[in-house]
């Protein structure tokens, strides 16, 4: 378990809280300096994620996502509108959420809902989206708050509706980032959360042509 690196779970949320408002508001920012990398890792998102819209009887639904973690809107703008009739964003960083407004241009106007909220304390709506989408945030979460988290979130989902979750991921042990107040976990305790959570895999697959020197990306999509 990753529980025991959080010696104070209030000081770690607080943390995480105070870095995330002296990032700024940009693509770069977002993925702390590693701008460069967003089309690689968008394109490979669109990938993973279409597999589930083509099905056939079973395919997940285009008309509402949640964009977890969403930043200014990343990934909002340039995967989940492009493939779904509305989404909502959810974000602990009122700043980011302002500048998405103007950063999303006149797509912007299919974002129903801009939540500021930490992702402990967030709980979606019944039974509202196809997909929920949480990417480089559950490291901000303790195991306990990401289980729960994704019960709830598991209640949010309309039928044949699908989470994700994509992430860095250890091959070993669970790693704390003091600087941004993270836990990177290993790809063992991923699945087991997501066991507790009772929700099952319907898809791992790791992103390719990343950088080599930063953690391994894996997405996970359940239901």
């Amino acid at each position: 378990m990753s529980t025991e690196l959080v010696e104070d779970e209030a000081q770690f949320y607080c943390k995480a809280q105070k870095y995330w408002k002296n990032v700024p508001a940009t693509v770069d920012g977002m993925l702390g300096g590693y701008g460069h990398i967003s089309n690689i890792d968008l394109n490979g998102s669109k990938k993973f994620l279409q597999r589930f819209l083509r099905e056939g009887s079973n395919k997940t639904g285009n008309m509402y996502a949640l964009d977890c973690g969403a930043g200014i809107g990343r990934i909002t703008k340039r995967l989940l509108l492009p493939l779904f009739k509305k989404v909502d964003m959810v974000d602990v960083t009122d700043e980011f959420l302002s500048k998405a407004k103007s950063y999303l241009g006149e797509e912007g106007s299919r974002v129903g809902n801009y939540f500021c909220c930490g992702l402990q304390e967030f709980s979606p709506e019944p039974n509202r989206y196809d997909v929920i989408w949480i990417q480089w945030v559950i490291g901000h979460l303790t195991d306990e708050h990401l289980v729960d988290f994704l019960k709830r979130c598991s209640l949010g989902l309309r039928p044949n509706g699908i989470i994700v979750i994509k992430d860095n991921v250890t091959q070993d042990v669970s790693i704390m980032d003091d600087v941004d107040s993270s836990i990177c976990r290993d790809i063992d305790l991923v699945r087991k959360l997501i066991k507790q959570a009772g929700l099952s895999l319907l898809a791992v697959e790791r992103q390719e042509n990343f950088p080599d020197e930063i953690y391994h990306v894996f997405s996970f999509a359940m239901r």
